[in-house]
């Protein structure tokens, strides 16, 4: 009934639209009556009614309950979800400054520009009058905030401008904010951060614009206390641990507090191309770790006392102490799905024993996952959710099918220490194997690459990480002796040395093509046929049904036309074009403080495509809203070859990749399509030009279609541009020059180009606010249909000789929570 329950959750996070509540109450009253049915069925079962048609009748039933379950599921779901959007801040309120009074709910994340927190809204006013009504229409609950103390903004002290922001969870401040709906950016094979906002409850971000008063140093509320002792864990961590002198000490303090901003991104990159992400976070694994030392060292402490064991029996002392270890340790660690899952299981099973009531691991299995999704029905939009419940369902599957399994007869002549050494390797290596497998097409699915190098990365890394690193990790949180967290560090250092060698091998990781949920259903199929008992018939047919996800074609272009797609990159640009054979990437996007668009957004595209080298890379000019993810995305994939305009001394330059300056008149043509570069002109790369007098302009010819990359183009160089190439300027598509911005898209370039459609590449709700609606009605006023990233998410096209055709992500891929129209999006 929990697999039901949680297929009903999953078909309503697949929504587009929430059903109206008249539905949901035809659709409970639907499942109460299928509840009532199959219990009916069940009691006639039971007198003895229906003799003959017992079977019919048990299944009919175990339908029914399988229905009521999926309703309930869908219903539940959508009661949340109606909640959860209800208290988001309406349109009408974005843009503008609001008073806030709140707590801090969250440990502060420092970044490299200042803070980011969580603030529990407890009163909300606006800073001025608000036209043609008297208060905020909307009252959100809990907003998320930065607070970006290197830049002024607005009306920020003097003093505040020149210092990093101080914020502690479980303060209570007074700010003025300025706020907009959550948003996010919308990209195939990407993550969806409008969903995550959604699952957390916050109903809108914004910015500090004024500090106007810290009320109170610690407001005491359970989950404010929780995550103070969470960030005094972590700054001692990071202060003891200091990143130049001890590059690993973020992992331990993600070990133990779960704090994943502390690892950057290059040691997430290791942790990655190794498989051992799962180590690196709080897992299941750890939780269960904890669970059974405390529980171990509580029964051995009861059962010496003589009178204790009277009141209370051991294994129940034992157990109670086990699951308050379980449920202190997934508090602090954030209660993420796998801690969650874990600690369901922990708690019914403790249950179960407190009780005197066995219970079979899969019915404990079946409840975490039912309390997992009553406490968060978004938990299924997660690839955590999947992968842990998966394998922990694998592993209850293998360890079932060989239940009265004997070994081969031992000689007596073999120490009982070698036998069980023996044993527990075979045992560990056995889980190894089946988690491994049993995850594959779900991590295919996902994250469109597997390890090659997991197997040996995790057999050294989970027993060190588990059993010691961990364990001391944890130690360190609760004593507060530095030589704790040295000695962690010096054992963890050398694991991260070998894993890191791992991950830098060249075939360490298998891109292949994202498979379609079919065929991961068909290939857990018949991993369950593979992992069976050995002597059940047909067990090598799972092979059969690992092949379509296993070896799932990339779709590609036909020779002479091109896929282009406009990557959602926020206030920047990425566009990425395929021909039958090649790759090329123009532009990466912008950085964001300690990451970037080409680690978030460019390189999980190119893996959802099955690409695991790019045949070219256009870097258009040095500003950092197109040239800031480019380290990332040569560091990630094999590059033949870098065109650029940057200077000599940019890091790209560092990479051992054949470049070459872009200039007008360079071209080349892939699998019959031409790619043409049409500015800048040799002189304008000299040092001390603008960039955007340099941007690299392009156009792309595929089957007498048309696409026209401008990157910042300005309009004095777009009459040079419009000069020299006159009629052969015009385009079907033209992504706009300089995001829409009022310094391009002159008359004269919109009616040289006169494009069918145009793109602009803008962030949500930009400080520079692209594109302006002057130029966009220039181009709607020639007939051009307007596309907007901040709007429309990804945006992709199709050249060929059939002409042009365009979908955007947003319509692609629908969501309930993602329902944006024109003017939230200004």
């Amino acid at each position: 009934m929990s697999i039901a329950f949680a297929l009903g959750v999953l078909l309503l996070q697949l929504q587009g639209h929430l059903p109206p509540w008249s539905w949901l109450t035809l659709l409970l009253l639907a499942s109460l009556g299928g509840a009532a049915a199959a219990l009916r069925v069940r009691r006639l079962q039971q007198v003895g009614q229906g003799r003959g048609r017992g079977t019919h009748a048990r299944w009919a039933s175990l339908l029914l309950l399988a229905c009521f379950a999926a309703l309930a599921g869908f219903s539940w779901s959508a009661w949340r979800a109606g909640l959860a959007l209800s208290s988001q801040l309406a349109a009408a309120d974005e843009g503008r400054d609001f008073v806030v009074t709140g707590i801090v709910s969250r440990m502060p994340q420092n970044t490299a520009l200042g803070i980011r927190f969580q603030l529990d809204v407890e009163q909300l006013d606006p800073a001025g009058p608000l036209p043609g009504q008297a208060a905020p229409i909307s009252m959100p609950q809990r907003l998320s905030l930065g607070w970006w103390g290197g830049r002024r903004q607005g009306a920020v002290a003097e003093s505040e401008e020149r210092h990093r922001p101080v914020v502690h969870a479980g303060e209570r401040w007074r700010l003025t904010v300025r706020l907009k709906r959550p948003h996010g950016l919308r990209n195939p094979g990407g993550f969806d951060a409008e969903a995550w906002m959604l699952e957390r409850g916050i109903d809108a971000t914004g910015t500090v614009r004024l500090a106007q008063e810290r009320l109170s140093p610690f407001v005491i509320r359970p989950d404010t206390t929780i995550e103070r002792v969470r960030e005094a864990v972590r700054d001692r961590f990071l202060a003891t641990l200091p990143a130049q002198d001890y590059p690993w000490g973020g992992v331990l303090a993600a070990l133990a507090v779960g704090d994943q901003q502390a690892v950057d991104a290059g040691q997430w990159r290791i942790f990655a191309r190794t498989g051992t992400t799962h180590l690196m976070s709080i897992s299941g694994l750890h939780v269960t770790l904890v669970a059974g030392l405390v529980a171990a060292l509580a029964g051995a402490l009861w059962r010496r006392h003589p009178r204790a064991p009277l009141g209370l029996a051991t294994p129940r002392a034992a157990a109670l102490a086990g699951v308050a270890a379980a449920l202190i340790y997934t508090l602090l660690a954030g209660a993420g799905v796998p801690a969650l899952r874990t600690l369901s299981m922990v708690g019914v099973a403790a249950l179960a024993v407190a009780t005197g009531r066995a219970t079979r691991v899969s019915r404990v299995l079946a409840a975490a996952l039912l309390a997992v999704l009553l406490l968060d029905p978004w938990a299924v939009l997660a690839p955590g959710f999947w992968l842990s419940f998966g394998a922990v369902a694998a592993l209850l599957y293998v360890g079932a099918g060989r239940v009265g399994h004997h070994a081969s007869p031992t000689p007596e002549a073999v120490p009982a220490w070698r036998r069980r050494v023996r044993d527990e390797l075979a045992r560990f290596g056995l889980t190894q194997w089946a988690a491994t497998w049993a995850t594959l097409p779900l991590v295919l699915f996902f994250f469109q690459q597997f390890s090659l190098v997991s197997p040996l990365a995790n057999a050294v890394a989970i027993p060190l990480i588990s059993l010691v690193v961990t364990p001391l990790a944890l130690l360190a949180a609760l004593v507060p002796l530095d030589s704790l967290l040295w000695l962690a560090h010096g054992v963890l250092a050398p694991l991260m040395a070998a894993l890191q060698w791992l991950a830098d091998q060249p075939l360490s990781v298998w891109t292949p093509a994202a498979p379609p949920a079919w065929s991961v259903a068909l290939a857990l199929a018949g991993l369950g046929l593979l992992l069976a008992p050995r002597g059940l018939p047909g067990r090598l047919a799972g092979l059969v049904l690992l092949l379509p996800a296993l070896s799932w074609p990339a779709s590609r272009p036909a020779p002479g036309e091109a896929w282009v797609t406009v990557l959602d990159v926020g206030q920047g640009l990425a566009v990425v074009v395929r021909t039958a054979e090649h790759t090329l990437a123009y532009d990466t996007g912008p950085a964001w403080g300690e990451t970037d668009a080409g680690e978030r957004v460019v390189a999980p595209y190119l893996r959802t495509l099955g690409v695991d080298r790019l045949d070219g890379l256009v870097v258009t000019h040095s500003d950092r809203d197109h040239s800031g993810g480019a380290l990332s995305v040569l560091a990630a994939f094999p590059v033949d070859w870098l065109v650029d305009t940057l200077p000599p001394a940019h890091p790209a330059h560092h990479f051992d990749v054949p470049r070459s300056a872009c200039e007008a008149g360079l071209a080349w043509v892939w699998d019959g399509v031409r790619f043409t570069v049409l500015h800048p002109r040799p002189e304008a790369l000299v040092p001390g030009v603008k960039p955007n007098r340099q941007s690299c302009v392009m156009m792309v010819e595929a089957g007498g279609s048309r696409l026209l990359l401008a990157a910042d183009l300005e309009i004095p160089d777009e009459a040079a541009v419009v000069g020299r190439s006159g009629s052969a300027l015009a385009a079907d598509v033209l992504v706009a020059p300089h995001h829409g911005g009022a310094s391009a898209s002159s008359p004269a370039f919109v009616a040289a180009v006169r494009p069918a459609q145009v793109v602009f590449s803008a962030g949500y709700r930009n400080r520079f606010a692209h594109p302006r609606s002057e130029v966009v009605e220039r181009y709607r006023q020639i007939g051009s249909v307007v596309w907007r990233t901040d709007r429309d998410g990804a945006i992709g096209f199709r050249l060929g000789p059939a002409g042009v055709t365009g979908i955007a992500e947003r319509q692609r891929q629908p969501r309930y929570w993602a329902t944006a129209d024109e003017a939230s999006a200004r």
